[in-house]
């Protein structure tokens, strides 16, 4: 399979305007965890190099802000439709790349796509406010002003969306981008970047202006991102990543006064009532929990079930996992394909062993695949999915570990099951499984859920874009996307203008000399 896929991905390359310079040294090695291929191997920025494009970002940035707001919209419009045009082209690479099946690869572009969209509506509607003020003739407002440069730091699991998540609302907020993506992922932010370009040549052709290093990207380990992170010319830092890659960022950031926006880790919980409809629990919990390979920050880790339903819906999950089919990612009858690497794989191993030390009942897990290949796949990392019964909420539950392991725990009252949601240390996403309308209401109000995502009927995953994306706790705290996520992108000041003829103070303060 070796040969055919480095063809495949060469020829993605080439008609994704991707050239990669001949590197017979070492460098960043781009493989396919589909099978342990070597794509290609990058040159790594120097940190000399990082702050040139730091700096070329930041001399952009200041023409940029002062094209208005729409016609920095116009450019992301002709981004989108380089994107809708060559949808299938990237959606296979982010496969071949990331190892997620084709659907979610193209999946993940259609996400771009709609971000896009978003954004070039929002490039009409940055609002302000009118203040009302207590003093006559004088008017106070608020006004929304670009930012300057914006760090985005992504992960291996999304390779291209939510790089397109921040950098379709820096752009039309007026700020210039350096991207870091993952060192697993390489070759899709290249492409995504040549995309880009082909978008900003358009756009200079119709009589735009686009300054020259308006967006960047990075190649390197975790050291460029670390010089990223610590710049101070860089306004903005968008991590998405773990919670222990979002502490060093949060502290190396705060050290110098900048933002950050943060995206980190989830353990994820669906709750499951005695009203639930078992008819929708179960897909939704089965594309929750085994998408992705349960590398998603909103998979589905954890499965709080009423002691009525828990061993019926143990039952049917366990016979849906046999028949989920898991392979070659670009098949398209699969819809599990591999793990990003062998760490990840031992990492499920350690983890499902743990389980068992602190009294769990383990169906799945193993290694899938390499065998019936006959050594094809020898390289790729297939896991079965398991489904872990627990007697409680123990230790190794708290943890969360990216693969596709789900817990289940039995609950009898609704506090129980909230509590036990709430307990862990990460906060992005939940949902509730009930046709009880004041258990619904009950789980989104303050004393229910407090995740950054609710949700009542439908899983942990798949959330749309026009929604803030986030959550709290150990995942940090940030919100990308929808919603009014923008303003993290800008710079809030505020106006008061005077148009009498007298100078009165606020707060009725007088301040006279004496005659």
């Amino acid at each position: 399979m070796s040969a055919a896929l480095i063809s495949t991905t060469t020829s993605l390359l080439a008609n994704l305007g991707v050239v990669i310079p001949a590197n017979t040294g070492s460098g960043i090695v781009a493989r396919s965890p589909i099978d342990g291929s070597t794509l290609a191997v990058l040159q790594p920025d120097t940190h000399a190099e990082v702050s040139a494009k730091i700096a070329a970002a930041q001399t952009a940035f200041l023409t940029w802000r002062n094209v208005p707001a729409p016609k920095r919209g116009e450019l992301v419009r002709l981004f989108g439709e380089e994107l809708r045009a060559n949808k299938d082209a990237l959606g296979q690479l982010v496969t071949i790349e990331s190892g997620k099946i084709l659907q979610e690869g193209l999946g993940e572009v259609q996400e771009m796509v709609d971000i896009c969209d978003f954004a070039v509506g929002l490039s009409r509607q940055l609002y302000g406010l009118t203040i009302a003020t207590e003093r006559p003739k004088h008017r106070m407002m608020e006004q929304w002003h670009p930012l300057g440069v914006v760090g985005i730091i992504s992960a291996f699991n999304f390779p291209v969306a939510v790089w397109a998540w921040n950098a379709a609302l820096a752009l039309v907020c007026g700020n210039s981008l350096v991207w870091k993506p993952s060192e697993k992922t390489p070759l899709t932010a290249l492409a995504c970047q040549a995309l880009l370009a082909r978008a900003m040549a358009r756009f200079t052709a119709a009589g735009g202006v686009v300054p020259a290093g308006l967006s960047q990207v990075l190649t390197g380990n975790a050291d460029v991102g670390e010089v990223l992170v610590d710049d101070s010319r860089v306004a903005l830092v968008s991590a998405t990543g773990s919670t222990r890659m979002g502490r060093s960022v949060a502290a190396r950031v705060a050290n110098r006064l900048g933002r950050s926006l943060l995206e980190l880790g989830g353990n994820n919980a669906a709750i499951v009532t005695p009203s639930a409809n078992m008819d929708l629990v179960l897909p939704a919990s089965l594309f929750s929990a085994v998408g992705t390979a349960g590398q998603r920050c909103t998979t589905l880790r954890r499965a709080i079930v009423h002691t009525s339903l828990a061993d019926q819906l143990v039952t049917r999950l366990k016979v849906a996992y046999q028949r989920v089919r898991i392979g070659n990612p670009l098949d398209a009858k699969t819809l599990i394909g591999p793990l990003i690497d062998r760490a990840a794989f031992d990492g499920m191993q350690a983890a499902l062993s743990a389980a068992k030390e602190q009294g769990g009942i383990v169906s799945g897990g193993e290694r899938a695949l390499a065998a019936e290949f006959g050594g094809e796949l020898e390289n790729g990392y297939y896991a079965h999915p398991a489904i872990v019964e627990m007697p409680s909420q123990t230790t190794c539950v708290h943890h969360e570990t990216f693969a596709p392991i789900l817990y289940v725990m039995r609950y009898e009252t609704l506090e129980e099951a909230i509590n036990m949601q709430n307990a862990v240390p990460q906060g992005l996403s939940s949902s509730i499984f009930t046709n009880d309308m004041r258990e619904a209401e009950i789980f989104m109000s303050a004393s229910g859920s407090d995740c950054g995502i609710a949700n009542v009927n439908i899983g942990t995953s798949g959330a749309e874009i026009g929604g803030a994306f986030g959550g709290e706790k150990d995942t940090g705290g940030g919100r990308e996307s929808g919603s009014d996520s923008w303003r993290a992108y800008m710079r809030r000041a505020t106006n008061t203008i005077n148009y009498s003829a007298d100078l009165p103070l606020a707060q009725s303060i007088v301040f006279n000399l004496e005659s």
